[in-house]
């Protein structure tokens, strides 16, 4: 069997391990392994000088069929890092493929019978599909054209469906959550509103569980649109009660009742919508309704970097050789889920398209609620 490995979509910790564990465990059957870099990009531009992935690798190396070779010496020591050394796109759809044109505007091709022909002419016999939603589609439609494809599910919002959790989350949460431990000293020392921007376009769950583990006053994600005047009401009874600061957490994709997420930049031809801003913006109206002085901080990328947590490298080495097991079996068309204490394999039409919002009567967010957490409702 020769297996291609890719990874798509923004990086998240434990990529690495996933690829170790796919490495490991097919060589173990014999297999062998190739990376696909940099998404599907290297299997566009086979037989050329690609050039290394990442800054991992100062050299250039002229890839055969655009397939860099995967074997123990390749993956040695990579499970504690973050990012990916085959690198990672978000913006390589083989389906909506953005092409620039002479007048400067960009528009959409289907290259995905393109991509299907290296990947047959590179005698591949299953591919190893590591993404979150967007990038499990992709690998949907492969399938649905002929591709013997396993996913693995990867997003540090914690938000692809039929899965408990995928690796990178536990390692994000861990980082907001020590980001909002430092912001309460500062916070108190000048009786500050502090706004924490977090990731989590359409799923608060990096905002929740960092809220709640960080000891925020007022939690604001997707799920709950927010009215400002509770948000306010929440801060002035706080002040009122002699504590004179207060943290606010809000998730990046959060907007008002009757309200829209802010954005950064709009979706265009093969692009997403780019969330961000909604911290300033609520700092600002916070101070314009309570006169408390307030900043916002966004996190971010930090989310995503660093070395994986023990859960999320368990989890990653899990789901790598739960895939290679699933090309034994010649199960494909599936992605490998975290159904505790198990990792199972489901459909991969039963995940794409359908986000894994947090559950409103759930047992985080009615602790939450006891603990007098206000989510602006």
């Amino acid at each position: 069997m020769r297996i291609a490995v890719s990874t798509g979509g923004g990086d998240a910790p434990g990529l690495n391990a996933v690829i170790r564990a796919v490495v490991l465990s097919a060589v173990r059957r014999g297999w062998t392994c190739h990376g696909v870099l940099r998404g599907y990009e290297s299997l566009y531009a086979r037989k050329k000088d690609l050039g290394p992935p990442s800054g991992i690798e100062r050299r250039k190396i002229a890839y055969p069929h655009g397939l860099k070779p995967l074997g123990p010496d390749e993956v040695r020591g990579i499970t504690h890092l973050g990012g990916t050394i085959l690198g990672t796109t978000s913006r390589g759809n083989p389906f909506r493929y953005p092409i620039a044109t002479v007048d400067g505007t960009t528009q959409e091709v289907d290259r995905s019978d393109e991509l299907v022909a290296a990947f047959r002419d590179a005698n591949l016999d299953a591919l190893v599909s590591i993404g979150g939603d967007g990038s499990l589609r992709i690998a949907y439609d492969l399938w649905r054209k002929g591709v013997p494809v396993v996913g693995v599910p990867k997003t540090i919002d914690n938000d692809v469906e039929g899965t408990e959790a995928t690796f990178g989350f536990d390692t994000a949460v861990s980082t907001a959550t020590d980001a909002l431990d430092k912001l309460h000293s500062t916070a108190e020392s000048h009786d500050r509103v502090m706004v924490v921007e977090v990731m989590g376009r359409h799923a608060g769950w990096i905002a929740l569980h960092s809220g709640l583990s960080g000891s925020a006053d007022v939690i604001l994600i997707p799920e709950i649109p927010y009215d400002l005047s509770i948000v306010c009401e929440k801060i002035q009874a706080r002040e009122a009660r002699g504590r004179r600061f207060a943290i606010v957490v809000v998730a990046e994709g959060a907007r008002p009742i009757h309200g829209a997420p802010v954005l950064l930049e709009e979706a265009q031809a093969g692009t997403v919508a780019r969330f961000g801003g909604v911290a300033a913006l609520i700092a600002a109206q916070i101070t314009k309704c309570t006169g408390k002085e307030t900043r916002s901080l966004v996190l971010g990328h930090l989310q995503r970097g660093g070395s994986p947590t023990t859960f999320d490298r368990l989890l990653a080495l899990r789901f790598g050789s739960a895939a290679v097991r699933a090309i034994a079996d010649g199960d494909f068309g599936t992605v490998v889920v975290y159904q505790p204490p198990v990792v199972n394999r489901t459909p991969l039409a039963d995940v794409i398209g359908r986000t894994k919002v947090v559950p409103l009567g759930g047992g985080v967010i009615m602790t939450a609620r006891s603990l007098g957490i206000s989510f602006g409702d």
